[in-house]
């Protein structure tokens, strides 16, 4: 058994959020069309270090499903042109809140400070629906400096859970 300490993040204004600058001349976050070779690529690829595997076994038809859910938007993070990571954001319009559900840069980009600035870029695109507030979770399982970014950006813990899962 491998113990896990799951965090809750929040930010409630737009305005407490601490922007990371960096250099953009060679950074670009767009939004993309639905494409669930894309997201199931970024999964795999982010998610391989960090034991992401509940979508592991989803068949395409349900990939597609997932990604053709109108309240989901998926955003790329380009760097020089290359694809260094990625963010989706699902709505909830019941809630009047974002979840950042899944954000990662690829291995070989980690390190560069694009990270701080992603972050920032999908907190602010996740606020442009006029939110009540964008939230996230992260864990011990993710990269080192997972939860040090999120507060970083202002974010702060709302939730704090311990689980235990079975090492594979």
């Amino acid at each position: 058994m491998i113990h896990v300490e799951r965090n809750f993040l929040e930010l409630k204004d737009l305005k407490n959020l601490k922007v990371y600058s960096v250099n953009k001349t060679k950074l670009i976050v767009e939004k993309i069309k639905p494409d669930f070779q894309l997201n199931k690529f970024f999964y795999k690829q982010v998610g391989k270090k960090h034991r992401w595997v509940d979508r592991l076994s989803w068949s395409d038809d349900k990939w597609i499903k997932y990604i053709s859910n109108k309240n989901l938007e998926t955003y790329v993070i380009k760097y020089s042109e290359d694809l260094a990571g990625f963010f989706e954001l699902l709505y909830n319009p019941e809630l009047n809140e974002t979840e950042i559900s899944y954000f990662g840069l690829l291995h070989e980009y980690i390190g560069k400070g694009i990270g701080g600035y992603a972050l920032s870029e999908a907190i602010r695109k996740s606020f442009e629906r006029n939110i009540r507030r964008v939230w996230l979770h992260t864990c011990t399982l993710d990269h080192p400096n997972a939860l040090k970014n999120y507060i970083a950006r202002g974010m702060t813990v709302f939730k704090k859970e311990n689980i235990n899962i079975l090492d594979s």
